[in-house]
């Protein structure tokens, strides 16, 4: 890797920080969105049974559920936060695409 990002220690300290109180606030929308898919309540008709059905399906179990989305996030922050924690050599790193995309911005235009 021919060109890397340094940044000052205590710069890194507070990214690092900020990305770690995010993530434990995921961790948390990662309980909740467990919970989600318990649906009990809504009734004995056929349309409250498919009602809940259809609350559980956002819950879990599809790429746009709300637990799929919440462990995106996870996996994201991780990777920043990792990212900023190697003192930055990693930000530019090719498996970053947004940070690929940003370094072939022309400036210039």
């Amino acid at each position: 890797m021919g060109e890397f990002v340094r940044l000052e220690p205590h710069v890194i300290e507070e990214i690092v920080a900020i990305c770690d109180t995010t993530l434990q606030s995921l961790k948390d929308a990662r309980i909740v969105a467990d919970r989600l898919t318990h649906t009990e309540g809504f009734g004995e008709f056929d349309s409250a049974k498919q009602l809940a059905a259809g609350y559980a399906r956002k819950a879990a179990g599809t790429p746009e559920s709300a637990q799929e989305r919440v462990e995106q996030f996870i996996e994201a922050f991780t990777q920043l936060r990792d990212a900023f924690a190697s003192g930055g050599e990693a930000f530019l790193d090719a498996e970053f695409e947004w940070a690929r995309q940003l370094r072939n911005i022309d400036v210039d235009t």
